[in-house]
């Protein structure tokens, strides 16, 4: 009987540690659309990118054949998925549009799955795509070109472009969102500082200017390296596995001495 209270024990503590971990799970909350903190307008280069936070949706007015940067801030164990819409001229040719996605250190990450590249036809009024990305890490090798922390970049552009569209001007919405993965993601190890491009400067004695190309960092801080709930999850298996001992123990033992032989006559 006692074994069977510890087990459920041990059972409600593994559900009150799963408990955090499935919220972590959950996407990140979004914002209003109609949040005015928006931008309105995307950069022409990685240094000029339109900053957004995740859950915004940035609009953008611009002309076929232009290059569109927005950047935004992504930590440790999120995914990010990145989704645009590009509003069509009236009249066109068929064009093929591609989004990318780039590191801090401007190294163009892969898509897990999405439609990262479309055709729209001729007759078409807009064309959406998408790009899922890994899973973000707090360390990598040297060499790999694993997501880590930091600042990220979306370029939006037409790949394939008739002569006689380039010019036209077209409408682009973009937004970010992303889903927490939590411990099963977690590595050994984390990076010093985000990789986030620029530099603080000192002008003077007393005025501090910043020269930080992108300023923009999740709302908690950033986490790298920090808490993970696969602290929790160590410590759920090494208590269950403990209490298994314990019962296995306890079963083989049994519950009572074994009995005395009786002397010999």
């Amino acid at each position: 009987m006692r074994v069977v209270r510890a087990l459920s024990a041990a059972l409600l503590t593994l559900g009150l540690a799963a408990a955090p971990a499935a919220a972590d799970s959950s996407p990140s909350p979004s914002q209003d659309a109609s949040d005015t903190s928006a931008p309105t307008r995307a950069g022409t280069s990685f240094r000029t990118a339109a900053e957004i936070e995740q859950g915004q949706r940035a609009t953008a007015s611009g002309s076929t054949g232009d290059y569109l940067y927005w950047s935004f801030p992504a930590d440790t164990g999120q995914r990010p998925t990145v989704g645009a819409t590009v509003e069509l001229p009236d009249t066109h040719a068929a064009q093929t549009w591609q989004i990318d996605v780039y590191d801090g250190l401007r190294r163009r990450q892969a898509c897990q799955y999405g439609a990262q590249t479309r055709t729209a036809a001729a007759d078409a009024t807009s064309v959406e795509l998408a790009c899922v990305l890994r899973t973000v890490r707090a360390w990598s090798e040297p060499w790999a070109n694993d997501p880590l922390p930091g600042t990220y970049y979306v370029r939006l552009t037409a790949t394939g472009v008739a002569a006689s569209d380039l010019g036209l001007p077209v409408d682009s919405e973009v937004r970010v969102d992303s889903r927490d993965i939590g411990g099963s993601a977690a590595v050994d190890g984390s990076l010093a500082e985000p990789l986030v491009p620029g530099a603080a400067t000192r002008s003077g004695d007393e005025e501090e200017s910043s020269a930080v190309l992108a300023g923009l960092e999740p709302e908690d801080g950033w986490a790298s390296g920090r808490w993970s709930d696969r602290w929790v999850w160590t410590a759920v298996g090494g208590a269950l596995a403990a209490l298994a001992g314990v019962a296995g123990y306890a079963l083989t033992r049994g519950s009572g001495r074994p009995s005395r032989v009786p002397p010999a006559a």
